[in-house]
């Protein structure tokens, strides 16, 4: 949620501060243009001339440009207006590339498999691949309805066996390169419903479906060794164009630290030695207890008969918590303290060992040894149950906080005291290794993937079981088809739903052996980590992509996507391509080189004025989270239709009450709220081209921004102007108004200017200053009596990677029989990109008193002429001394005079 006043959308566009408006023409007069018989027309001859696809014989001596949207779900609910901003997007980058002879490769296809459609299938009984293919043919219907050039002939889905044929292989891949491997992970388990759960599907520890009580369970998993690649995912981020902020939210995910692994005695005990992590061992002598994951193996050994009815009822309370529940979310830091004490290795020292939840089972070791005075989480902990607490860096004289996490001189650290921090550590993990307590180490906070889910719509594993254990089928055996159920419904165990496929379960293998398949599924990150290298050759049938095809085409030129996947999808699919370089069978290290996130678009204002008891309306400036902040009284918030507010400045007031201010703000579109706006109706209104023009004309791709349906009105009646210049209203011919004559000098340099910023634009993706530049441009030529052929030509060759359906059918008026989607793009000529005359200020002591109009390669003696014969500028010089004569060339004129 954001307010908004800050931008212009009501009929008009701010860009740079400036607000393009198209003129506006008498409704009553003009016809608009047929943009439902134009759209219509050319997304029929595009298709049917296959104008996008790209074949297979290529010119590969041409550059190539690949442009990637990220992968789509096909949702049931269909398109929303902010979904196909990014598409609109890449399909300019595509058609303006084109135009400068790259041979592009712009796809599109469906990442299928997932949760929605199989939860629809228990609650209709609807098979989840009928709801697929209509959910996909929605959106292909959307698409293509806004004119996106996309080649068609390669499109993929997730589902097709043909495709997930090779997700099972680039699987056996990782399997028998020792990267995937089996594990007992914690799963939500539902007795009552009879299955495992998602995270999303649990709420409070209870099923979303019914409520009933679930609880943390391990299950065998299949599991991805993607800390393998750590490294070499943390040192490829250098290379890549992506925003500053993902490549640092990858490093965060990744998290690489360097410190020491520790063990620690448990006192009185012939249990193992229970082993930390801690990027601090400079703070060894701090330690005053121990904390294990209550999942930690070592818990049911070390635990004393005392405490156990504790520890076990801890432990049931735990497992009804979800991850993020026990660390993120949690306030209030709870333990149970087991009875057993470790020794510190540093001191000699018995310190109690508890459980407590906020320690995960799958992060480091599972226990961390705790110092309060150097870590907040554990001076939480250590206040709440009155645990001792011991600094052992020296704070700031003026600190009066609590865990201390700074720099400073060691202190109560016996051999270690004086020492800097940094040389604390290295001198205490010597320590350590000297006298075999512990060793230096690199971790991660990078967990392996988990890769099962006990879901029946995903891709089946390639994996059966015998008495010899786990092994993938033969490549000849792919795809291991997901078997059709009549039933969705959970098996009743955590095995899944395809456990109850008992024709499909149980299978002899070409040895004579009997074996079992596996029952998990993938899950639907799967399908989407390597959909790119399809596209390059989505029709091979003997392997994943051709070497030589991939060589050219890869790596990605340009991959635009929201910024919700900076991390898992992003991190996922550049692990996978890294494990199939390593393996020899694509040739790049990286797979997407230049990543760009599209902002968000909200849903409409929603405009509200507060009142108080007495109904009086309250200015917004006088409001803080719904109290006047003048007294304090409670305000009622009052939902204001749009009709009765109307802007003023910045912002907006009641129309009837203008001295009162409204609060106005977006908000993310959603069905609850009831703000989602549907392409559909915008394009049936104004056209896909008006519609293509204000999703980029909004604002900067990247910002987050309101939709606004009246001011798709604004580019729906730019493109009419486009219109009546080219064509004749009554006849619906050419207009007269472009001739076929010589342009003069001025008029190559209005077109010229407006080439080089439309260029320039495109090229560093600032589509709405590149509409602008159109949009002047336009206003320009509509002022000239008559417009040479030449010009015309070239204005459509710019609007067409922006307006392509117009730009189109304009083309073909002016004479020309092929589509213009591969004309060349106009080149700009230096010699009209300078001005002949420029405006410069004139001051006197540092004060304007002129402007003058001057030949751009006017002498200084001359110019300064110019400006002191201005009469305004001659009556400050008059009488004065003059001491000094400043020109700053093509800029500005200052005397300095004496009074």
């Amino acid at each position: 949620m954001i307010p908004v006043g800050f931008i212009n959308i009501i009929h008009g566009f701010t860009v740079k501060g400036r607000l393009f408006e198209p003129a506006r023409i008498d409704e009553k007069r003009m016809v608009g243009y047929p943009f439902k018989e134009i759209e219509t027309k050319w997304q029929t001859h595009w298709e049917s001339h296959k104008t996008f696809s790209i074949g297979e014989d290529l010119d590969l001596s041409r550059p190539k440009y690949y442009v990637l949207d990220m992968f789509p779900y096909p949702s049931g609910d269909g398109l929303h207006v902010g979904h196909p901003e990014g598409y609109t997007a890449s399909d300019i980058i595509a058609r303006y590339k084109r135009m400068r002879g790259f041979n592009v490769l712009h796809p599109i296809g469906w990442d299928a498999f997932g949760l929605p459609a199989e939860q629809y299938a228990l609650k209709t009984g609807t098979h989840p691949s009928i709801t697929t293919e209509k959910n996909i043919q929605r959106f292909r219907e959307q698409l293509k309805s806004l004119g996106f050039s996309y080649d068609w002939d390669r499109e993929v889905n997730t589902t097709d066996p043909n495709y997930y044929r090779w997700t099972q292989w680039i699987f056996k891949q990782l399997f028998n390169r020792g990267l995937a491997y089996q594990q007992e992970k914690p799963v939500w388990w539902c007795e009552e419903l009879g299955t495992t759960l998602a995270n999303e599907e649990v709420i409070d520890g209870k099923s979303e479906v019914g409520g009933y009580p679930c609880i943390r369970r391990p299950l065998r998993q299949w599991v991805l060794k993607i800390t393998e690649y750590a490294d070499q995912l943390l040192d490829g981020l250098d290379e890549l164009d992506w925003p500053t902020s993902t490549k640092e939210m990858q490093r965060n995910w990744i998290g690489r630290s360097e410190g020491a692994e520790i063990d620690f005695r448990v006192a009185d005990s012939d249990a193992d030695k229970i082993r930390v992590y801690t990027t601090r061992p400079d703070t060894l002598f701090g330690a005053t207890y121990m904390v294990l994951a209550p999942e930690h193996e070592l818990v049911d050994q070390i635990s004393a008969a005392g405490a156990r009815a504790a520890v076990d009822r801890y432990r049931d309370s735990a497992a009804k918590k979800s991850e993020l529940e026990r660390t993120e979310l949690q306030k209030q830091k709870t333990g149970v303290f087991t009875g057993a004490h470790a020794i510190n290795p540093a001191n000699g020292k018995s310190i109690p060992i508890w459980i407590a939840d906020y320690v995960l089972a799958g992060y480091g070791t599972g226990a961390i040894m705790a110092v309060p005075a150097q870590d907040q989480r554990d001076w939480e902990f250590a206040g709440t149950y009155d645990l001792p607490v011991i600094r052992t860096v020296e704070p700031p004289a003026n600190f009066d906080g609590e865990a201390y996490t700074g720099d400073g001189k060691i202190i109560n650290s016996d051999f270690l005291d004086g020492m800097t921090v940094e040389a604390a550590k290295a001198a205490m993990i010597e320590w350590l290794e000297a006298n075999g307590h512990g060793e230096r180490k690199v971790n991660y906070k990078l967990r392996d993937w988990l890769f099962s889910r006990q879901r029946y719509w995903g891709e089946p594993f390639p994996v059966v079981f015998t008495d010899a254990g786990a092994t993938t089928v033969e490549d000849s055996e792919l795809p291991v088809i997901l078997p059709e159920l009549e039933e969705f419904k959970p098996s009743g165990t955590p095995e899944g739903p395809l456990a109850t496929a008992k024709d499909w379960l149980d299978i002899t293998l070409q040895s004579g052996q009997v074996a079992r398949r596996e029952t998990n599924t993938m899950p639907q990150w799967a399908g989407s980590c390597w959909y790119y290298l399809r596209y390059i050759d989505p029709h091979n049938p003997d392997a994943l992509v051709d070497p030589e095809k991939e060589r050219y085409w890869m790596p990605v030129d340009l991959y635009i996507g929201g910024a919700e996947h900076a991390v898992l999808h992003l991190l996922y699919a550049r692990f996978w391509h890294k494990v199939l370089y390593d393996a020899g069978i694509i040739s790049s290290p990286e797979p997407f080189a230049k990543l760009v996130h599209q902002g968000m678009i909200l849903g409409e204002l929603e405009f509200t004025c507060y009142r108080n008891r007495q109904g009086e309306a309250v200015s917004a400036e006088h409001v803080r989270d719904g109290t006047d902040t003048r007294n304090g009284e409670e305000l009622s918030p009052d939902r204001t239709a749009d009709s009765e507010v109307v802007k003023l400045g910045d912002g907006f007031v009641l129309s009837e009450q203008q001295d009162i201010a409204v609060e106005a703000r977006a908000h993310k579109m959603s069905k609850s709220r009831g703000n989602v706006v549907n392409p559909d109706e915008v394009v049936a209104r104004y056209g896909a081209d008006a519609f293509r023009l204000y999703e980029m004309f909004m604002g900067p791709l990247e910002q987050v921004k309101p939709w606004n349906t009246n001011g798709v009105d604004g580019t729906h009646r730019f493109l009419n102007r486009v219109w009546r210049l080219f064509v004749d209203n009554e006849s619906g011919n050419r207009s007269s108004k472009i001739v076929d004559a010589v342009p003069s000098d001025s008029q190559r340099k209005t077109l010229h200017q407006t080439i080089a910023k439309v260029t320039e634009d495109i090229e560093s993706m600032r589509f709405n200053t590149s509409i602008a530049a159109l949009m002047e441009f336009t206003n320009t030529v509509n002022k000239w009596s008559s417009v040479p052929k030449e010009i015309a030509e070239q204005f459509l060759l710019l609007l067409a990677p922006l307006a392509p359906h117009l730009a189109e059918e304009l083309w073909e008026k002016l004479g020309h029989n092929e589509t213009l989607a591969y004309e060349t793009w106009p080149e700009t000529l230096a010699q009209y990109l300078k001005d002949d005359t420029l405006m410069i200020a004139v001051q006197v002591n540092g004060k304007l008193r002129a402007q003058i109009e001057i030949a751009a390669d006017l002498s200084e003696e001359a110019v300064l002429s110019l400006a002191r014969s201005d009469d305004n500028v001659a009556r400050y010089l008059d009488g004065k001394t003059l001491r000094r004569e400043i020109y700053v060339p093509g800029r500005i004129v200052n005397f300095v005079v004496a009074n």
